[in-house]
């Protein structure tokens, strides 16, 4: 699928790199601190004694919170832009971690967590847009160093937990705080930035005529859908669940079950850089049959090899499925011009609403059949990238 300028319908511009980095760097923080959640469970699970039901109830409230309000931000700030929103996003995620940092029950657990959510909900589309705009044409490319700095946030996360959290305990949570006030300081300057644009480009300019039949992009975006749902499934069962099934397993203490997922976490950031310049060069949908389909070999055998074999398949798995959500978002971009919030917000709300879901249901199937049987089960949820096949090739984007 080509990336073109008519995707945009905006004079060219030059690639605003600094902006693209800042917002880099603010999705950085906001998933820094959203990734706390995750990487204290096995401590959460301790301090409040947990069953894993709780714990995928913890994902589904933060997940489901984002996925509900990211469309509903993207679809009113595609017709009222909204710069200083940005900020205002982070500092809902500043206050959810001091919850989670103090909260002396489950009730104020979920607080916090719905806290971090709307955070994401406002951050994610807003964002989204900033990079598209600073991209001066290199739609993949942005999106990729945007979401790069999210995945290192997720990666980060576990190995800051594993040697500040597990040392100095739960309120120790609280000092990430300073990276959230960082945050809205950047994304202040992000907004005036923005507000100018907006001010001098006009968001008049945005074409919104459809590429394709409507019941060709209806059909092509139910596929995307449907890998978001395997991709972020499976990805759910490893961030949520990763660190209980090597503890289980193989006796790990819980600090190298955080490195572990630091190492998994780190490859799905590698494999969102790439994916979205490849994207730009060889075409999103040759991305997305790769990605997608191309990890199936490998989640078959996790269940099956040791604990050296695990830190390898998961580092494989992470790099090969990561680099195709740049492609998926894009693609729907250009599906749908004039309406990049739209479709940030509901990409990104999907990918956290299906993985909150899926940690729901792992959880409840990993208190009933144990954490081998979910991931024996998840390992076929990348056969669903045959679906890949259904999407609109190169050619019928030509003009």
């Amino acid at each position: 699928m080509a990336n073109t300028q008519t995707a945009t319908n905006r004079p060219v511009m030059a690639t605003a790199y600094p902006i693209i980095l800042a917002v880099s760097l603010s999705h950085f923080v906001n998933d820094v601190l959203q990734s706390m959640l995750t990487a204290i469970y096995p401590i959460l699970k301790t301090d409040f004694a947990l069953d894993y039901w709780q714990i995928g109830m913890l994902t589904l409230v933060f997940q489901c919170t984002a996925s509900l309000l990211q469309p509903v931000v993207g679809i009113y700030t595609d017709r009222h832009p909204a710069p200083m929103s940005l900020p205002i996003g982070m500092a809902s995620s500043f206050i959810g971690v001091l919850v989670l940092a103090f909260a002396s029950s489950f009730a104020m657990l979920l607080i916090g967590a719905s806290l971090i959510g709307v955070g994401s909900s406002i951050f994610h589309p807003e964002a989204s847009r900033v990079a598209r705009m600073a991209s001066g044409g290199k739609f993949g490319a942005a999106q990729s160093i945007f979401q790069v700095g999210g995945n290192a946030g997720q990666a980060a996360g576990p190995l800051l937990a594993a040697f500040i959290v597990v040392p100095f305990g739960r309120p120790s949570v609280a000092w990430f705080c300073v990276l959230a006030a960082l945050g809205m300081a950047v994304l202040y300057r992000v907004g005036l930035w923005y507000r100018e644009y907006a001010r001098t480009k006009g968001q008049s300019q945005a074409d919104r005529t459809l590429p394709l039949p409507r019941n060709r992009i209806i059909v092509a975006l139910v596929v995307l859908a449907f890998l978001t749902f395997s991709k972020n499934a499976y990805m759910a069962s490893i961030s949520s669940y990763y660190t209980f099934y090597l503890i289980e397993n193989f006796g790990v203490s819980t600090q190298t079950s955080q490195v572990m997922l630091f190492l998994f976490l780190g490859a799905v950031a590698a494999g969102t850089l790439l994916g979205g310049p490849i994207g730009d060069r060889f075409g999103t949908t040759a991305v997305i049959w790769f990605s997608v389909l191309g990890a199936l070999p490998f989640t078959l055998a996790l269940p099956h090899v040791g604990l050296v074999g695990s830190g390898i398949l998961t580092v494989i798995i992470g790099f090969i499925m990561a680099s195709s959500f740049p492609a998926i978002v894009v693609t729907a971009q250009e599906l749908l011009p004039g309406r990049v919030g739209m479709v940030a917000g509901i990409f990104f709300g999907l990918a956290f609403g299906m993985g909150g879901i899926a940690a729901a249901g792992l959880g409840l199937a990993a208190d009933s059949y144990g954490i081998r049987a979910v991931y024996g089960a998840c390992a076929w949820l990348p056969a669903l990238g045959i679906l890949t096949i259904l999407l609109p090739r190169r050619r019928e984007f030509a003009r």
